[in-house]
């Protein structure tokens, strides 16, 4: 279409229907402010180097050349509460509903590193997800589900070494080899800092327990995925997409660097990273969001650290539903958010999934919300058509153009975080965190003045609505689980204690690879809460700096 053929169209055509039907906004654009025109024109582009094919550098179009078409994604139900028996229930019922994959959710007393009777825990043992104190918890967690045949994801972060130590030490009880086990921990510390929150030391000598749990799995659990490089909860802090792809893939280079630092391949290494995005609510956004990712990972990979193999370029990654679009009210229009949300992630190619329930701005899921929440992704896998086409939207020219778009601003926020040092001296000082709150706030102000409709919050209002059943932890959970660990504690050998403390303190002052202590502790009956204790007396505990 030449220039003169569209200029007569606008003319002619557009601003004829504008003068008659006015635009509903002066201005169109996405979360990240690309200006969405009327109608998108092809624009240049070299597509052997930007496009390629499914399976091949630079991997827009896909991680593998048949996606879906031979091995649909992983449905993996995020999913704990209460105690590893109820949360053992709930997985053998998504296990039974046709789920593929596992997902574990912590509670927040387990996610700091603390014990179920630390007196700081006190009203929060099992609320957000499973209190797993003790190698024993961690054998119920998994009772009657065969480790060898079910991949498992754990969110976990700051202690994500100790309960990777517990879940290698149940495999092996279970009799299953450490090359057999398959799954991934979370193990990205860095945007706790940023997003989260759930820290426990320093950000430098906590880099050392990442990468020393690299250099272990290499050698112990080789598929085992060694971090998921998160940009979920960057996203749900209130970043725009171009923010939580430009941050993620920092924090996947400062991740890179320390490894390269202390000597491991990063053609090997590589291989294990995997990510995990936000699937939000802008439909074409978020497609083209997951097309820039693959390709500006591969380009990072192979151009700046030099990685010489395509296994170490490709960027494979989970999704998950924007919890923070979910609304309190009417709850039901949920489902509808999170089948678009599911939709773009499909279509995106995400290599695993998992889609919220419609009652999550109230409570934990209730089991019936939690199913359907599975059949969403069961009927676009198997009724929607979309999963037979390998990235069956590429060549049109709006997601072309947002998948350009979004990678040129994620590069230039990666170039700014570059000026001021790197990730780390990023979080350091304040930058990351003030550009994600700044887009929170600009969009909450969006949202109150009606610039961007919320269903059901500003717009479409409904004064009485009927009430929706809501899942309780009942309180009695948090004395037995109390009382179980300190059972555990008391028919423990003397002195195991104080021998793997000292071991663990001695290991954190010198250079010895950290994760083999911790799971000779965790393998003794080590508690969460004693390892990080142990090795806390040696990095300290980190205070969040007031940025203004």
């Amino acid at each position: 279409m030449s220039d003169d053929v569209y200029q007569k169209w606008v003319e002619g055509t557009l601003n004829k229907a504008r003068a008659r039907f006015p635009e509903r906004r002066a201005r169109f654009e996405t979360s990240s402010g690309i200006e969405i025109a009327p109608v998108q024109r092809p624009t240049e582009r070299d597509e052997d180097r930007d496009l390629g094919f499914p399976g091949a550098f630079p991997f827009t179009r896909g991680a593998q050349p048949t996606m879906y078409r031979s091995r649909l994604w992983t449905m993996r139900q995020y999913a704990g509460f209460g105690t590893a028996e109820e949360s053992n229930t709930r997985y053998r019922y998504l296990l039974s509903q046709g789920t593929t994959g596992l997902s574990v959710a912590f509670d927040l007393p387990t996610q700091m590193g603390m014990d179920s009777d630390d007196p700081r825990c006190l009203g929060e043992v099992g609320k957000v997800g499973v209190a797993i104190d003790s190698i024993e918890d961690m054998e119920v967690l998994f009772r009657d589900i065969p480790l060898g045949k079910v991949s498992t994801s754990m969110t976990i972060n700051a202690p994500a070494s100790v309960l990777l130590a517990m879940y290698r030490t149940v495999g092996a009880r279970q009799g299953v080899a450490g090359d057999a086990l398959r799954g991934t921990i979370q193990n990205d510390i860095l945007k706790e800092y940023i997003a989260r929150g759930t820290y426990i030391f320093p950000p430098r000598p906590s880099m050392r327990l990442i990468t020393d749990t690299f250099a272990w799995c290499a050698q112990h659990t080789p598929k085992w995925n060694t971090i998921s490089i998160s940009g979920y909860h960057i996203r749900e802090a209130g970043s725009t997409a171009a923010q939580e792809l430009a941050f993620t893939l920092a924090d996947g280079i400062a991740y890179v660097d320390a490894a390269i630092a202390v000597g491991l391949d990063v053609d090997v290494f590589a291989r294990r990273l995997s990510f995990f995005f936000n699937a939000h609510n802008n439909f074409l956004e978020e497609v083209a969001k997951f097309r820039a990712a693959r390709r500006m990972w591969a380009r990072i990979m192979r151009d700046r650290f030099g990685a010489k193999t395509d296994r170490a370029c490709v960027l494979r990654f989970h999704t998950q539903t924007a919890g923070s679009t979910l609304t309190a009210q009417q709850v039901d229009n949920n489902v509808v958010r999170t089948t678009l949300q599911a939709l773009a992630a499909v279509l995106g190619g995400t290599q695993s999934l998992h889609t919220n329930s419609r009652d999550e701005a109230l409570g934990l899921p209730t089991p019936p919300a939690a199913k359907l929440a599975l059949r969403t992704q069961q009927v676009i896998a198997h009724e929607s058509g979309v999963a037979d086409l390998v990235d069956p939207l590429a060549g049109s020219y709006a997601v072309e153009m947002l998948t350009d778009e979004i990678e040129a601003r994620a590069l230039a926020y990666i170039q700014r975080i570059d000026a001021l040092g790197g990730m780390i001296p990023a979080i350091e000082q304040g930058f990351v965190q003030r550009e994600i709150q700044d887009a929170a706030y600009r969009y909450q102000l969006d949202v109150e003045k009606e610039r961007a409709v919320v269903v059901g919050v500003n717009r479409f209002v409904e004064e009485q609505e009927p009430p929706t059943e809501v899942l309780k932890v009942d309180p009695e959970l948090e004395r037995a689980q109390v009382e179980r660990l300190r059972a555990w504690r008391a028919k423990r050998p003397d002195g195991v204690l104080d021998r793997h403390r000292t071991a663990l303190v001695d290991g954190a002052k010198g250079d010895a690879n950290l994760m083999g202590l911790i799971v000779a502790a965790v393998e003794d009956g080590l508690t969460v809460g004693e390892i990080s204790g142990a090795l806390g007396e040696v990095f300290g505990k980190y205070q969040e700096p007031i940025f203004l």
